[in-house]
């Protein structure tokens, strides 16, 4: 269990408020939250790349030159692998590169990183209400009350993600809003802060507390 000090806007104390989730033992905690981390980033990619083959480069019918009398090594085609412009050898084809996990481990993954950064976690009591139309000053202003330093990365979750929040934070590049249901672990080890409403942390409770 951890337990957090609740913050006003005004970045003062006003109560307290506790998290109680379930995490892997220690002697597996690093291997399961690491493989959660690589799926998640393998899953992330495109797989897209592509290269031809020699038998895909557009030309190179016809013999270059003839099989004897030149003292040069023979060549059948302009678009062998050997030449500029030919084909490429093993090149990248599209491809999957999606991980499997099960469900189970990735929810003890996500709640064991999430734990592991209780001492980075700032925890703030209507924090939504409190931006009335957009302002980014305002929610840089705030975050430095709460003992955020301008340029930390910043990962703000909220229970809802309301439209005056999300353009108020929009155009800061080291901070990320995500809502308390879609958490993930990269998000979480890669923050440096945890900025979380408190009825963001009720709704972790109530969507990870079960397992």
């Amino acid at each position: 269990m951890v337990n957090c000090v609740i913050r006003d806007w005004q970045g003062k104390e006003a109560g307290k408020a506790s998290l109680d989730l379930a995490v892997a033992k220690e002697s597996s905690a690093a291997n399961i939250v690491h493989r959660a981390v690589v799926r998640q980033l393998a899953n992330a990619r495109q797989g897209t790349a592509s290269s031809l083959t020699r038998a895909e480069v557009r030309g190179g019918g016809r013999k270059p030159y003839k099989q004897k009398g030149t003292g040069r090594a023979r060549q059948g085609s302009i678009r062998t692998p050997l030449r500029p412009g030919g084909g490429v050898i093993f090149g990248p084809k599209p491809r999957s590169y999606e991980l499997s996990m099960n469900r189970k481990e990735r929810r003890l993954a996500l709640r064991t990183a999430l734990m592991s950064r209780s001492a980075d976690l700032v925890v703030v009591k209507a924090f939504g209400s409190e931006l009335a139309k957009p302002r980014t000053k305002d929610v840089v202003a705030a975050l430095e009350r709460w003992g955020v330093p301008q340029g930390t990365k910043v990962l703000l979750v909220v229970a809802e993600l309301a439209s005056s929040v999300k353009l108020s934070v929009r155009n800061l590049p080291t901070v990320k809003l995500i809502a308390a249901d879609q958490l993930n672990v990269f998000d979480l080890l890669n923050a440096q802060k945890l900025v979380v409403s408190e009825d963001a942390l009720v709704k972790i409770q109530e969507v990870y507390g079960n397992g």
